[in-house]
């Protein structure tokens, strides 16, 4: 019985002439590329392995470009940004047990970020899975059960026939509100298979929407449009949803101040009226959020980073839409509204009653004077002057990455406007091979990348991939000769550092060494030779040695 919403998906003759006769010479490998391609893949990342070599087989015989890195977790770091700065799924292609599990602190990134990864790794023959002890190559008794923690969803496959339902449910569940990261896996015989299956043609993996509860939209509408005092933190989730500009439009209807946490930078415009900017670690600005009779966090947890180091103690209402239904509430009572970010904007966009407070500007202007003569207090101009200076570099169009470093550090807080970080997980190495990914993604607008001595070591085989592909990556390297944040740490907790201080190569004649073109600057000449950097085409370095500082804490 077929019923009227039923969709009848009826082949053309054509369909069916081609799946009756597909082309010899093909594996399962092939139904990976096949449907990834047919779900809208262009590029997909990864590093071959013995296991997985079915899969890279079939990218000859694709239309996909591949982009090899050198350690899976560059390449994982790679599709993050890809991912990021694209919105669609970044495929990662990886091997068996070591390769796999090297890509976890990738993909804990990408969770941790909401960036869309598709990671598709091989496995042992299917006869040795099941916990047994076959000894296999790479073989692992769960090799799965290491990332069902870490990622949105798991998908296993055992027979040639699953793989492309598998892949395209892993697409869509990639791509639904909240985006992260999620696993398939395919057994090496599987992949090595000769298959007579028709070719894939278009998988249905559309991303399910994520709309709020219309009552609840109602509840915080009225709030909102009574409040006196609103104000606006915006996270990760306003970029991730697309949404800065709902996010303008409410914050203008209600006169609302706006600050960003450090994964929501861009989601507003810096210099606007109502901008508060991204100073979300200074107590004057926790202050501020404290004294909102109403508080509308949209995209954000609220975690360690986005509330002071958990000091920040809402006084007023809290209103909270979120699309992980984890970070409802998990740090802070509130309405919880569990919703995409741009769908619900959209609502509360339309449901508000339009408030007009001429004074929410000038408290922002106080806000931010306070902050600014705090740093001012400090003798930190060397710092401000390397910010000034990167940011004088880099193109309007360009995206930065930045690894966890002091001029990170400084730049969540004062970089004026959008910039991506580690800073969802926190790991090493991450700056370098994401903005190779970002790279990958536009070949026409060079990517600055920003790594302290430390984390540069994390990266450093890259050269050979930026090399290789001919990708326009500009990477200062500060060289500080340790772990710089953590020396100040250790300093300030202990008195004195152990396992901070670290010998490092000739940064300049390593990266010659690749074929990159680099040079050794001082903050004097930070600017000119950064651009000049930025200008040429290919990759090239900057080695800035200096020894930088944070600004004081305010959360201790």
């Amino acid at each position: 019985m077929t019923h009227d919403h039923d969709v009848v998906l009826r082949p053309t003759e054509a369909q069916t002439k081609a799946a009756l006769d597909p082309p010899a010479g093909r594996n399962g490998g092939d139904l990976v590329i096949e449907t990834l391609s047919g779900l809208g893949a262009t590029t997909v990342f990864g590093l071959p392995g013995q296991h997985a070599l079915g899969m890279f087989d079939a990218l000859r015989r694709s239309g996909l470009a591949y982009v090899g890195l050198r350690v899976e977790n560059n390449a994982g770091f790679a599709a993050d940004a890809y991912g990021r700065v694209t919105g669609q799924a970044a495929p990662l292609l990886l091997s068996t047990g070591p390769g796999a599990l090297t890509s976890l602190p990738a993909l804990q990134e990408a969770a941790a970020a909401s960036a869309p990864v598709l990671a598709i790794s091989s496995q042992v023959p299917a006869a040795g899975l099941g916990g047994g002890r076959h000894g296999y190559l790479h073989e692992l008794p769960d090799q799965q059960a290491s990332f069902r923690g870490i990622v949105k969803s798991v998908h296993l496959v055992r027979t040639a026939s699953q793989i492309p339902s598998a892949i395209a449910a892993a697409w869509e569940s990639a791509l639904t509100a909240p985006h992260g990261p999620v696993w398939v896996e395919i057994p090496q015989d599987v992949l090595l298979a000769p298959t007579t299956l028709p070719v894939v043609t278009v998988p249905d993996a559309t991303p399910r929407e994520l709309p709020p509860r219309p009552e609840l939209t109602a509840v915080a509408a009225h709030a909102l449009s009574h409040a006196e005092r609103p104000v606006i933190i915006a996270g990760g989730g306003v970029i991730r949803a697309d949404a800065p500009g709902k996010l303008l439009a409410l914050a203008e209807k209600l006169s609302a101040p706006v600050v960003t946490t450090y994964g929501g930078k861009g989601a507003f415009p810096w210099e606007h009226p109502l901008s508060l900017q991204s100073w979300i670690e200074d107590r004057h600005t926790t202050d501020f959020l404290e004294g909102a009779d109403v508080l509308l966090v949209v995209g954000s947890g609220l975690g360690e980073l986005s509330s002071n180091y958990h000091t920040l103690r809402p006084r007023g209402r809290v209103i909270q839409i979120e699309a992980d239904l984890g970070k409802l509430e998990s740090n802070h009572p509130a309405l919880g509204i569990h919703a995409d970010a741009r769908i619900a904007l959209s609502a509360l966009l339309e449901s508000v009653t339009r408030r007009h407070d001429p004074a929410a500007a000038e408290a922002v202007r106080t806000v931010l004077a306070k902050v600014r003569a705090r740093i001012e207090a400090q003798d930190l101009t060397l710092e401000r002057r390397v910010l000034d200076a990167v940011r004088a570099a880099l193109p309007a169009a360009s995206p930065s990455f930045w690894d966890m470093t002091i001029l990170a550090y400084w730049a969540w807080s004062a970089w004026p406007g959008p910039m991506h970080s580690a800073q969802g997980a926190g790991g090493l190495g991450y700056g370098f091979p994401a903005a190779l990914g970002a790279a990958v993604a536009d070949r026409t607008t060079p990517v600055l990348a920003v790594s302290g001595d430390g984390g540069a070591m994390y990266s450093i085989a890259e050269l050979a991939t930026a090399r290789q592909y001919g990708l326009p990556v500009t990477w200062l390297i500060v060289d500080d000769g340790g772990y710089g944040i953590l020396r100040e740490y250790m300093t300030d907790a202990f008195g004195e550092t152990t396992g901070t201080e670290l010998a490092r190569p000739d940064f300049v004649a390593l990266a010659e060494s690749f074929g990159v073109p680099a040079v050794r600057t001082d903050p004097e000449s930070l600017r000119e030779d950064l651009a000049a950097a930025l200008a040429a085409p290919g990759p090239s370095v900057v080695v800035l040695p200096a020894l930088l500082r944070m600004f004081a804490p305010t959360h201790l």
